[in-house]
């Protein structure tokens, strides 16, 4: 969590809102009855979010105030998927799942975004181990929160839903009683019953994800390298290896692999229909990857704490893993006992001093000298170090005159150190990418460009144009850079009229009012302007039409993607140069309401 804590506020004030997050801001700034009327036509799918994100403005709005709670989410997300990996495997593995989630360029991505996806990846995390928690026997209760974190998860975003058709694979491949699918089944019922008047509102609104296309093998390979903490190379490649490794873990395996491919394989399939599928809404299945990765780490860490140390050469006890348990050692699937005379051994060979030693089902080991393999040992103290902790016994082994570190301590600590300069190492490849995310130039658009630009160059009482009207949110955004403008196209504002970014005027009122100015501002995406690509919108058509036919471009400012273009109308023939600027003044200009 302090890893994941400290990723995500380096650079958390980028300077620069992007569209999506321009929607959280204004919206969340508006009041509850002003967010309801607009649910109620547009993104349903992010209302109760909106709704959270309108307390939390109420503090402080800005920038890095915006961003703090999916900070506080993927920071949260860690602690839960360290929590899980405990659960699953053991201290170790729980550790490096955390860490590798945190260090995951993805992860630290939407860490220090404005919308719900962190927040929505710490529900899902939250809910898998409520889940494990009433798998294990927690009760009733258990269920009643697993329901409660799910339906809520869901509410933040809809396309949470299918971690319940992850949970559901989990539940079959942990072969659970019938009892456990009873609860299920009761919480999963009660979570559906919630979620359907969600589902009924958000299916009108569909037109908000017609930009989404059907997802392609391309997107897969896309996905899995998101999934990685180095995306490419030989982090990428190790990665996959140790999820392949990690796959031998059954129980972890039961609960990550289902939480990796279930929610995007369904979205995809489903997507090659009806479009639905981007990478931000399976943040959550990244939990997953961290899990098995880490569970293959721990396993090929166990692999190697099998080697030990015996009188000076490398051994294996009978090609197995030791368990220590007390007085007891676990040998081959057999108990070996200590602080008695005899010692059960279930291998009939071991590798010991570099030597094959045969031995029956016995061996005597009370203070006499025993011939194995060629070497003697000798018990003689009270302790030994044995699978790496010290096995209470009455005798000390030695053999060929030298004592036994016997287990593979240092190995083991040798693995846990060399996994960790590892990560630390695939963390410091990655700053290059890091930093690039760190900049506002990065993602889709930078509405502070816009807004400082409009500072720079408009006058006061410039009307100025959007192209398309979802421009408007730079102006909904940083309102500063646009306050001594005219929209000149807005007939009714976002929070009186109940959308995004406010109702237009008819394409017979655009051309009315338009013929009353000289010049205006146009603020436009580059790829609007491509002639050959009409828009599909009557008044977007109209205002493209309007400046090609009577205005031509005086000043154009690009940055970042986007344009700032001064439009002059063009002179008559005959007609001197100013007398139609002086037969238009801004004097004598129409109040746009």
């Amino acid at each position: 969590m302090a890893v994941m804590l400290a990723i995500g506020l380096w650079g958390l004030d980028r300077g620069g809102m992007w569209g999506d997050e321009s929607v959280t801001f204004q919206v969340a700034q508006r009041t509850v009855p002003q967010i309801w009327r607009l649910l109620h036509d547009v993104d349903a799918v992010h209302g109760l979010y909106y709704l959270f994100m309108h307390a939390v403005l109420t503090v402080h709005a800005d920038e890095v105030v915006l961003r703090l709670p999916s900070l506080c989410g993927a920071t949260a997300t860690a602690g839960l998927v360290a929590a899980l990996g405990v659960r699953l495997a053991g201290p170790g593995a729980g550790l490096w799942a955390g860490v590798l989630y945190a260090i995951t360029p993805m992860t630290g991505h939407y860490a220090q975004e404005g919308r719900s996806y962190a927040l929505v990846a710490g529900g899902v995390a939250g809910a898998t181990l409520l889940l494990l928690r009433a798998v294990e026997g927690a009760g009733a209760r258990a269920w009643w929160g697993y329901g409660t974190v799910v339906a809520l998860t869901c509410a933040l975003h809809e396309l949470a839903v299918p971690v319940l058709g992850a949970h559901a694979l989990a539940l079959a491949l942990l072969r659970v009683p019938r009892w456990v699918w009873s609860g299920w089944g009761r919480a999963t019922g009660v979570v559906a019953l919630l979620l359907l008047p969600l589902v009924w509102v958000s299916q009108g609104q569909s037109g908000q994800v017609a930009w989404l296309v059907p997802p392609g093998w391309d997107r897969v390979e896309r996905l899995a390298r998101n999934f990685t903490p180095g995306p490419a190379g030989p982090a990428f490649w190790g990665a996959l290896l140790l999820m392949a490794v990690g796959l031998r873990e059954r129980r972890t395996a039961a609960v990550a692999v289902p939480l990796l491919l279930v929610p995007p394989g369904i979205l995809m399939i489903v997507s090659q229909v009806r479009p639905l599928y981007h990478d931000r809404y399976v943040l959550y299945s990244l939990a997953g990857a961290s899990l098995l990765v880490a569970a293959g780490a721990g396993r090929v860490g166990r692999a190697l704490g099998r080697v030990g140390f015996f009188g000076g050469r490398w051994m294996l006890v009978g090609g197995r893993g030791v368990g220590f348990g007390g007085r007891r050692m676990l040998v081959g699937g057999r108990w070996m006992r200590f602080g008695e005379r005899k010692m059960l051994l279930g291998v009939r060979r071991m590798l010991l001093g570099g030597r094959w030693a045969w031995c029956g089902r016995r061996m005597r080991c009370g203070g006499r000298p025993m011939r194995f393999g060629g070497r003697k040992m000798l018990l003689g103290v009270r302790r030994m170090l044995l699978g790496g902790r010290w096995a209470g016994c009455r005798r000390r082994m030695w053999c060929g005159g030298r004592p036994m570190p016997f287990g593979g301590r240092w190995v083991r600590a040798g693995a846990g150190l060399t996994g960790g300069l590892a990560l630390a190492l695939t963390f410091l490849t990655q700053l290059p990418v890091y930093r690039q995310d760190r900049s506002a130039a990065h993602r889709p658009d930078n509405l502070g460009v816009v807004s400082a630009l409009a500072v720079r160059q408009m006058r006061p009482g410039d009307p100025v144009l959007f192209v398309p009207s979802v421009g408007r949110l730079a102006a909904l955004a940083y309102p500063k850079g646009f306050r001594r403008a005219r929209d000149i196209a807005l007939r009714e504002s976002a929070p009186r009229s109940g959308t995004l970014w406010g109702r237009e005027a008819t394409p017979g009122e655009l051309r009315r009012r338009l013929a009353s100015v000289d010049r205006v501002w146009v603020v436009a995406e580059a790829h609007v302007l491509n002639p050959h690509r009409p828009p599909a919108d009557p008044v977007e058509r109209t205002k493209l039409a309007l400046l090609r036919e009577e205005f031509t471009v005086r000043e154009d400012h690009t940055q970042d993607g986007v344009v700032l273009r001064l439009h002059v109308r063009r002179q008559p023939s005959g007609v001197p140069s100013g007398a139609a600027t002086t037969a238009r003044s801004p004097a004598s200009r129409p109040a746009v309401p």
